[in-house]
């Protein structure tokens, strides 16, 4: 066992004995919203009688059972089951007589209750654990009080108590009530990691049943006697803004409440990142059902004016920047001659080692190439949505977002309400991946609500949602390298660049494994709005990186795995630099891993074989794909994957998250492109916006994860980026035509 203080920041365990009943609530005071439900028999157990609090992560029924809470939100990588297995573990329960709530917003106990960045079990790890351990210590001190032995002789076991040379037990429940009443530990004992009994395991989704059968768990499920139904109306087109609602039609027909504009932020509110919003007014119809407003809705008639240009300071977690919003419709043909005419000239250069200039005048072969990506929309299968019931005094709040903290913070400055009088409850999320962290519509929403003084719930129909952002940017990057006379990679040059923002990451690989090595960016402005996008940045750099890497193995006569693990060698033995964001053994043994389990050199005829590599948000990631030409189109026959992200908390919901981004990057990589002429998206649905069919996923997926003891890193985007370029590479072998431009399927001439 290793020995760990309790105390992870100022707040992090704070006693706080003034919840009904006395229980001691240590920080995370999430157990007021857990209310015994009646749920029959878990484990062989009746529901308990009486719950005692142990710490703000769970309280435990007189009868053993335990409710813990999951405090992050679900967006689909099964966080609600693997945080509280980790609590379990250390708390040293069996998993069937746990119960799991989700969390609601608790801002004053914890400082990273959301999802995003792959960080939700990363950062979440150390305080589960402590959580865990410190509740199993206070039932330790409660029986040895009891008991009237030294705590050191106390052992614990799937939820009893063990007192060896007296013989004596007692399970949790017994001791509940005495430790509630023991004073936080200052120090804990964690488990070592060999002796975790849930963590490694596989068990099963907590909300699986609730999710087959139907049962209320999302956001556009939520429903109160007496709430209304609003939907908005922005815009036609980036670049414009409302001018005049013509309402008089909308507001007379059956079941339509009332009509009126809102403004989102107040001028002059300092946004942060996340506060990002498009239309920063939007016109609104209110109604008694959704298909009266929806009727409603086409019946509106408004009138735009063009937006000014306009620069503003923004905050990004403390840092100060400035965006510039610039005025005019924008067009995609007009956006990829932008982004050619900056790679033709200098970029900001981020970082350089040795001499790449000199080194290309002496290379004897240079390789060259362009990549581009468009900008792509989120598409979650649940449309966004928020329930508000709001009054001059108090605001709640139900629905889908993943950065519930920051977002409450700027809903308390819009409605100049405190903190404290704002609830945020969290609902499963049907989908995300950086779209629910803009949570704009969880301000229109509070903001209807109080103006129809009304509990209502917004839904945004599938076309608000694909024509009113966050997109992925659009980006292009241009690659060179330099091979000397023995086909050493000597020289490396990457300048890259995206509408409005940068996907560079310049200390990644390969830099450090190139002596001479030039990377720079650039950035153009624009009045489309982006955002976060499963893997930001990566997404395309794994891409075009790792596409590019495979044109220079070919040409240098080397094998694409052998190349990469020559040069990660090279960084491994003889690194250059020291800023360096990789690990380079542990890049290398993901490719080994995957080279191994793929079989790879023994495809079977009329299989193409494509491999990419990449690390991100603190994992590694490598593929082989397996593809096949049928009737003249490409299909993925079958992906192998390695993956080392640390300890695998759920081994079967790590496979299944890995499985779900693999599909995802495929579809995205071959058909997803949003384009946009004057200012309008050209796709608003999925009628003409592809996504990757049932039939075209991969006919199998094995994936392998690299075992070993370090503290879990990431895992919902690692897995994501680089198969786009283990497509692009497959479909080369295939067609023997290199694929520079996303979408593969629809690249342009």
């Amino acid at each position: 066992m290793s020995i760990a203080k309790t105390k992870i920041g100022r707040r992090a365990f704070i006693k706080n004995t003034s919840l009904a009943g006395g229980g001691l609530v240590l920080g995370f005071s999430w157990l007021n919203s857990c209310k015994p439900k009646e749920l029959g028999k878990l484990g062989g157990k009746e529901m308990p009688k009486e719950w005692f609090e142990i710490n703000g992560y769970l309280k435990i029924g007189e009868n053993g059972l335990v409710t813990i809470m999951s405090p992050n939100p679900e967006g689909g990588q099964n966080v609600k089951t693997s945080m509280p297995m980790i609590v379990a573990d250390e708390l040293d329960v069996e998993w069937k007589d746990v119960l799991v709530e989700q969390a609601p917003l608790n801002t004053d106990a914890f400082s990273f209750q959301f999802i995003g960045g792959s960080q939700a079990i990363r950062r979440g790890w150390p305080g589960l654990r402590m959580a865990g351990a410190s509740a199993r210590q206070m039932l330790k001190e409660a029986a040895a009080q009891a008991w009237q032995v030294p705590v050191a002789e106390i052992t614990t076991d799937a939820g009893v108590l063990h007192h060896e040379s007296s013989g004596k037990t007692s399970g949790y429940g017994e001791m509940a009530s005495a430790a509630a009443q023991i004073e936080v530990p200052e120090e804990v004992e964690l488990k070592d990691v060999n002796d975790f009994k849930i963590i490694g395991t596989s068990r099963k989704n907590v909300d699986g049943l609730k999710i087959v059968t139907g049962k209320p768990l999302f956001g556009v499920d939520t429903h109160r006697e007496g709430m209304l139904i609003a939907m908005i109306v922005h815009p036609p087109a980036f670049g414009l803004k409302l001018k005049s609602v013509d309402d008089s039609e909308a507001r007379n027909m059956p079941g339509i409440k009332d009509v009126f504009t809102v403004k989102v932020f107040n001028d002059g509110y300092e946004k942060t990142f996340f506060d990002t919003r498009t239309f920063n007014e939007v016109a609104v119809v209110v109604g008694n059902s959704t298909w009266e407003v929806m009727n409603a809705k086409k019946a509106l008639k408004i009138e735009c004016e063009p937006i000014e240009s306009s620069t503003v300071s923004r905050d990004r977690f403390g840092r100060k920047y400035e965006e510039t919003t610039p005025s005019g419709l924008e067009s995609t043909n007009d956006h990829y001659a932008q982004m050619e005419a900056m790679a033709a000239k200098a970029g900001e250069i981020q970082r350089v080692d040795g001499d790449p200039e000199a080194a290309f005048k002496r290379a004897a072969k240079i390789v060259e190439s362009t990549f581009t990506a468009p900008f792509l929309a989120h598409n979650c299968m649940e449309p966004m949505n928020f329930f508000a019931d709001v009054t001059d005094e108090k605001a709640e709040l139900i629905g889908p977002l993943q950065k519930p903290e920051l977002t409450e913070q700027a809903l308390s400055a819009r409605l100049g309400l405190p903190l404290e009088k704002i609830d945020i409850k969290m609902t499963r999320l049907g989908g995300g991946y950086g779209r629910r962290s803009y949570a704009h519509w969880l301000i229109e929403a509070a903001l209807i609500s109080k103006k129809m003084n009304a509990p209502i719930k917004l839904v945004y129909s599938r076309e608000d949602d694909m024509t009113d952002g966050i997109y992925r940017p659009a980006y292009h990057a241009k690659f060179r390298a330099g091979l000397d006379s023995d086909n050493n990679l000597i020289a490396f040059h990457v300048k890259t660049g995206g509408i409005p923002q940068s996907p560079l990451a310049a200390n990644r690989f390969p830099a450090g494994a190139i002596e001479n090595y030039l990377a720079e960016d650039w950035t153009i402005d624009t009045n489309l709005t982006v955002g976060s996008f499963r893997a930001p940045g990566s997404n395309f750099m794994a891409s075009a990186e790792q596409s590019f890497l495979d044109e220079v193995a070919e040409v240098a006569d080397k094998d694409p795995i052998d190349f990469r693990l020559e040069l990660l060698d090279r960084a491994i033995k003889n690194p250059v630099g020291e800023n360096n964001d990789y690990e380079a053994e542990r890049y290398a043994e993901v490719i080994k891993l995957v080279k191994e389990k793929s079989n790879w050199g023994k495809s079977d005829p009329g299989i193409h074989r494509g491999v990419s590599a990449y690390f991100c948000h603190n994992s590694y990631a490598a593929q082989v794909l397996d593809m096949v030409i049928e009737n003249g189109m490409p299909l993925v026959q079958k992906v192998t994957c390695a993956i080392d992200c640390g300890i695998v908390v759920n081994p079967d919901s790590a496979v299944n998250m890995v499985e779900g981004g693999i599909v995802d990057g495929i579809g995205n990589a071959l058909y997803g492109e949003l384009t946009f002429n004057e200012g309008i998206p050209q796709k608003n649905n999925f009628d003409r916006y592809r996504m990757i069919r049932m039939s075209e996923s991969p006919k199998e997926i094995d994936v392998h994860f690299v075992k070993n003891q370090i503290d879990p890193t990431g895992l919902g985007e690692p897995m994501f980026p680089p198969i786009f370029a283990a497509v692009a590479n497959a479909l080369y072998k295939a067609t023997g035509k290199r694929h520079y431009d996303q979408p593969f399927i629809t690249e342009k001439a």
